[in-house]
């Protein structure tokens, strides 16, 4: 595999990455981290099986970035706590950032956030990345059926967070 397959795919899967990286962190300043994802496939361009498809080995790539990106955040806010200075919210968000997602979107967003972890990882995969049950387990390690019960549970969740999205 050369890098010009991974800068094809760049093109083609970057806005996905994008948006699956928004939705997973709560935050639209991810371009950094869509980079970091295409580095690390270049970097790692050896461990591609292609019993997977281009878009799910990504994918998993970027729930990765995004998993080591709340662990340094969360990091820097036990530092700030230890240093006694005053915390800054986890999803610090300017007017412009917010404006950005219109309301629904936004409360939407919020409700995901506000699941734990393997709902809110399902939840983007299946619901609005609409990547297939397959595909879903391959990124998350799971068995099939855990991402079917999983995604069950996660839009029953969001359906009892005053039941405006499902």
């Amino acid at each position: 595999m050369s890098n010009s397959r991974i800068s094809d795919w760049f093109y083609q899967y970057s806005n996905d990455v994008y948006q699956f990286l928004i939705y997973y962190l709560g935050s639209v300043d991810v371009e950094d981290l869509v980079q970091e994802v295409f580095i690390r496939a270049i970097k790692n361009e050896d461990s591609f099986r292609e019993n997977s498809t281009p878009k799910t080995w990504l994918f998993s790539i970027a729930r990765n970035v995004a998993i080591d990106e709340i662990r340094r955040k969360q990091r820097g806010r036990i530092k700030q706590l230890l240093l006694k200075e005053k915390q800054r919210p986890f999803d610090d968000q300017t007017p412009e950032k917010v404006l950005e997602l219109n309301e629904t979107n936004q409360q939407l967003f919020q409700a995901i956030q506000k699941l734990n972890r393997n709902y809110r990882d399902v939840i983007v995969l299946r619901g609005i990345k609409e990547l297939s049950i397959k595909e879903t387990a391959e990124i998350l390690n799971w068995k099939e059926e855990k991402v079917r019960l999983s995604y069950h549970r996660a839009i029953k969740a969001l359906q009892n967070d005053k039941g405006r999205f499902m």
